[in-house]
């Protein structure tokens, strides 16, 4: 209903021996109504759109979901290695990169678990020297190293949609497929995971991760999901989320290394030396990209053809041709339980 036809049919109601011409008393005091009208016809649309999970954004979206028992996850800290050269005190901090870590754990010779104070992913990109927010003595080499937990920002209303669409399409229950697929990656750190049944068994389940940055995770976070599904030192007894007498392993994703020889063509006045981290970070976008798809697929598929062409949209690159994948001329399937991770690029 627009402002222009709500007016007229107002107009239309009033007698006909009235004055309704433009200007007119009867006409002025309609029309600031009939616009209120409208406006309330679009904000009735808007809200009539928000109220399907497929249109719903930020809050809306999170109370349709919540109605199903799935909660947007919120942001995470991450949790880092440091390497250190004596023993350091639980609690103290350090900064980098104008970010601060807080140790909470030994979990080596000198190696101690960090916590970044920071919420989300911005924990995992830093590395390198640390500095003791105070003085610590004989401290003389302090380094950020390994993602154990990596920090995950507050879930996208894209991914928080997806996983309410597939709560409708196939339905948790007791420790089946979806179930286990559901409880798995609600926990924290984990970005996928495939299920497999009687792998080893009657009543034996394999579960295959990766963390939330779509990599290999750490030996840590494979830990801390064993426990929380299925603790070792009670395995099958129903202390975990597994379901009694299921006996449940967990381990993580392998990774198959991918070289690439390409023969490139650059314009001129560029440098190979130049050009290369953008190809490395083009190509590393299109592994995330196929990666991202690794729990609903049986194979991942790098495709020579993906690769030229985000080679192709590099500033400096005029041509490419004869790309070979670990030396061959052909697309590589990854294995099931693998996911690709950039090796060398060389440009023959």
């Amino acid at each position: 209903m627009t402002y222009v036809e709500i007016l007229q049919r107002m107009l239309n109601k009033v007698p006909g021996d009235v004055d309704k011409r433009e200007g007119s008393i009867i006409y002025t005091a309609l029309a600031p109504a009939a616009f209120e009208l409208a406006q309330m016809y679009i904000e009735l649309e808007y809200l009539d759109s928000i109220s399907y999970a497929d249109k719903a954004t930020d809050n809306y979206l999170t109370l349709r979901c919540e109605e199903r028992g799935i909660n947007r996850k919120k942001a995470t800290k991450a949790i880092r290695k440091g390497e250190f050269n004596i023993n350091i005190p639980t609690l103290t901090k350090f900064g980098i990169d104008n970010l601060i870590y807080t140790v909470i754990e030994k979990i080596g010779n000198n190696n101690y678990k960090l916590e970044c104070e920071t919420p989300g992913e911005v924990g995992n990109n830093s590395s390198g020297i640390l500095l003791p927010l105070d003085y610590i003595e004989g401290l003389n080499n302090s380094v950020l190293t390994d993602i154990i937990i990596p920090g995950e920002d507050e879930e996208t209303d894209e991914r928080l949609r997806s996983r309410y669409f597939e709560s409708l399409e196939s339905e948790a229950f007791g420790g089946n497929i979806a179930d286990y697929k559901k409880k798995t990656k609600d926990l924290n750190g984990v970005g996928g995971v495939k299920v497999y049944t009687v792998w080893n068994g009657g009543g034996t389940v394999k579960l295959v991760i990766m963390d939330s940055t779509f990599n290999k995770p750490s030996s840590v976070l494979i830990n801390e999901i064993q426990s929380a599904i299925d603790p070792l030192q009670n395995q099958g007894k129903g202390v975990g989320l597994a379901p009694i007498g299921h006996v449940v392993t967990v381990v993580g994703v392998e990774e198959t290394i991918i070289n690439i020889e390409s023969s490139i063509t650059l314009q001129s006045n560029y440098r190979w030396e130049d050009v290369l981290p953008y190809i490395k970070k083009a190509v590393s976008a299109y592994f995330e990209d196929v990666k991202k798809t690794w729990d609903s697929e049986n194979n991942l598929v790098i495709r020579i053809a993906h690769i030229e062409t985000s080679i192709l949209g590099i500033t400096g690159v005029l041509d490419i041709q004869n790309t070979k994948l670990n030396n061959q001329t052909q697309n590589i399937l990854v294995s099931d339980d693998s996911i690709p991770k950039l090796g060398v690029i060389t440009n023959v």
